[in-house]
């Protein structure tokens, strides 16, 4: 249905709009007496043998959507309903942002690929924190942190610090967002010094909190074997939980989008399956060299049950999706879950 008929529906419009309009419907049906019920019964595969014991959380199932798409945690209740193990919030910025000018979102309809260059446009800590009030507990949260786009480089800590301590009694983990290729000095966020300052300051502030929350590092699939061999001795030194792998790229190799249009869309994070078996390597390359050390969310390019399956082969131990819920609507969540429970038989 979704595929059939939802889908052209929703691509004939601009993306950014729709996805406006995609969360007030869900809001809207989700208040329909039987409706949420009905979702629950069309999407969530309930069996203990999908439950996943990581960080010391326990996930109904491995199968998380990224940061990104609820970014000011005002619909995670809801999606809830489709069958997610988990839902990570954000990015979040201690002061609401515009993001960058519009139009910020492309589809790649070609490649099943999407480009942005949203710019951690969202309300800010505060609003964050009202909606995750809300939470009925139905499942996981994670928190994805940032820095403003206007913060000087000497303050970026204290941007993440301020995040943290404030969504800390709010969320299950959280994700250090040093990757978005859609944030002035990227540079800086992924200098091998800052980030060692940036975790070491953060877990220093965990340690004040009398329960402490797992802190995982969310990177690029554009870095080489060097850059990944130093990802894996970050972990180590800091005693990182864990990392995710992988945010957007600005690659734009073997695309089938033309020159032309790629030109005018500009800069901007590459998702979806162009990037599929690049994030799928990152995911093999860490957890074959560091020996399985480490846990691993595996993102980047999931449209199927098999792609699902093959970043969990690669070393994952938990999966997120983001643009292929958009191309391929909620059945692929069921859909995953149902392919991890057949490779248990």
């Amino acid at each position: 249905m979704y595929k059939a008929l939802l889908r052209p529906l929703f691509f004939a419009f601009d993306p950014e709009k729709i996805h406006h309009f995609t969360f007030s419907l869900i809001k809207f049906a989700s208040k329909i007496p039987g409706l949420p019920g009905l979702f629950r019964s069309l999407y969530v595969v309930d069996d203990k043998r999908l439950e996943r014991d990581l960080f010391g959380l326990k996930f109904k199932n491995p199968v998380g959507l990224a940061a990104g798409f609820d970014k000011n945690a005002v619909l995670y209740n809801e999606l809830a309903n489709f069958g997610f193990g988990f839902i990570e919030i954000g990015t979040v910025t201690p002061k609401g942002q515009e993001g960058n000018p519009k139009k910020r979102l492309f589809r790649l309809k070609e490649d099943k690929g999407i480009i942005n260059r949203m710019g951690f446009n969202n309300e800010g800590l505060e609003a964050a924190i009202t909606q995750l009030k809300k939470n009925k507990g139905k499942l996981i949260i994670g928190g994805n942190i940032g820095k403003n786009t206007a913060t000087k480089p000497e303050d970026y800590t204290k941007d993440y610090l301020e995040c943290f301590n404030a969504l800390h009694p709010y969320v299950d983990y959280f994700v250090l967002n040093v990757s978005c290729p859609n944030v002035g000095s990227h540079a800086k966020l992924n200098d091998k010094d800052y980030l060692e300052e940036l975790i070491g300051a953060v877990k220093k502030a965990n340690n004040t909190f009398e329960i402490q929350k797992p802190i995982v590092l969310k990177i690029a699939p554009d870095l080489n074997d060097g850059q990944l061999d130093e990802i894996i001795e970050l972990v180590k030194s800091t005693k990182l939980d864990g990392v995710i792998a992988s945010n957007t790229s600005i690659d734009r190799s073997g695309l089938k989008a033309s020159k032309e249009m790629l030109e005018t869309i500009g800069n901007g994070g590459l998702s979806g399956q162009p990037i599929k078996e690049k994030s799928t390597g990152v995911i093999k390359y860490l957890s074959e060299k560091s020996n399985n050390a480490f846990p691993i969310i595996g993102v980047g390019g999931i449209h199927s049950a098999d792609d699902a399956i093959e970043k969990l082969e690669a070393g994952a131990h938990l999966v997120q999706i983001y643009t292929g819920f958009i191309y391929e609507g909620p059945s692929l969540i069921r859909r995953i879950n149902k392919a991890i429970l057949k490779t248990k038989e």
